[in-house]
């Protein structure tokens, strides 16, 4: 199998989950600003979670891209972290819909930690089958970034149920990490 077409397919899944996403915003039946007080934190979930899954696409864009070849421990690897991030959907809609309450802000978490570690496995295997002296490995490093995030996610589950804006907060604090643009691959892909 070709890495476009497993991009394709990866792009797909993505596509189709930030579309259930959307779905699950409800319009309001009146024409006032204040219709839109009850969706509020649903939309704001929908958006933050709408930044995690492109933050994945992006990231995983620039992995294939720089891998050479696929092989079935990386396609394993790939589906692992598609059905983390399939489950964004479900738990954004269930933190919107109970106003960040702590239970569904910590499976929130959860499913953000178990995505993070999805990934870095993923990148793990991809490093593998390419060789530990492969420009991939060289852009990936020791991964402080990826490291952070899920020790932040990791203690974001318990503070759910101390405050659960603490927790959201270090949700939206690992998505502006991540936002900064991380060029490690990009720039190995240019060089080459």
């Amino acid at each position: 199998m070709s890495t476009g077409r497993l991009e394709a397919f990866s792009d797909g899944v993505i596509a189709i989950l930030i579309t259930i996403m959307i779905l699950e915003l409800k319009v309001p039946h009146e024409a006032t600003l204040a219709a839109l007080r009850p969706v509020l934190p649903v939309f704001l979930i929908y958006v933050l979670s709408y930044v995690f899954l492109g933050i994945y696409w992006n990231n995983h864009h620039h992995l294939l891209h720089a891998t050479k070849r696929v092989t079935g421990g990386i396609l394993w690897a790939n589906l692992h972290l598609l059905f983390w991030l399939s489950l964004i959907p479900f738990v954004t809609g269930w933190m919107g819909e109970n106003g960040f309450r702590p239970v569904p802000a910590a499976i929130y978490g959860v499913v953000l930690l178990l995505s993070s570690i999805a990934y870095y496995i993923l990148v793990r295997v991809i490093v593998a089958a390419e060789g530990a002296s492969s420009e991939l490995a060289a852009a990936v490093g020791s991964d402080v970034k990826g490291r952070v995030s899920a020790v932040l996610y990791a203690l974001a589950i318990p503070l759910s149920f101390v405050a659960c804006w603490i927790a959201l907060g270090i949700y939206i604090f690992v998505a502006l990490m991540w936002l900064v643009p991380d060029r490690r691959i990009e720039s190995r892909l240019r060089a080459r």
